[in-house]
């Protein structure tokens, strides 16, 4: 169970931070709480593996990064490990995840790639293709955006 003053911060923490040099200031403001104590309920739930990370999500089409692609790529299991950290160091990757598949399905690494048009996303993909020397993939490009909203847990009282 969490206090009253947990809850707070907790809910406080699933909306958008303040665009301020001090957010956690207007959360202890908006809570009825003092800075240090926010930070505290913070870092006490962070002990606690309640909260894991405090992230920011970028609005990447507001910045005009329109084209996005997911890229399967068909990796041998026994380099998966490798080829994972070689193509999430590429700063053109934002996502990497081995997925298991069946065995049917080639495709059992996973990375995101965003440009700013069609045309750029699929040159980033053919260069990381080249220069990992991974050739069987395929591009799935995203036509629109359906959501995107960050994580809301319902947190029962009591």
């Amino acid at each position: 169970m969490f206090s009253d003053r947990e809850l707070a911060v907790i809910r406080a923490l699933q909306e958008d931070l303040p665009l301020r040099s001090r957010p956690y200031r207007i959360i202890a403001e908006k809570t009825g709480m003092q800075e240090d104590e926010v930070l505290a309920i913070i870092r006490k739930l962070q002990a606690k593996g309640v909260v894991r990370r405090i992230g920011a999500v970028l609005a990447h089409r507001a910045l005009g990064i329109t084209a996005n692609a997911l890229v399967l790529w068909a990796v041998p299991e026994e380099k998966v490990s490798e080829m994972g950290r070689k193509l999430a160091a590429l700063p053109e990757i934002t996502h990497c995840y081995h997925r298991q598949v069946p065995a049917t399905w080639p495709y059992n690494l996973f990375t995101m790639v965003h440009a700013r048009n069609r045309q750029a996303c699929l040159d980033k993909i053919e260069s990381i293709a080249r220069n990992t020397g991974l050739s069987n993939y395929r591009v799935l490009i995203s036509t629109r955006e359906l959501k995107k909203s960050g994580v809301t847990y319902r947190i029962q009282e009591g």
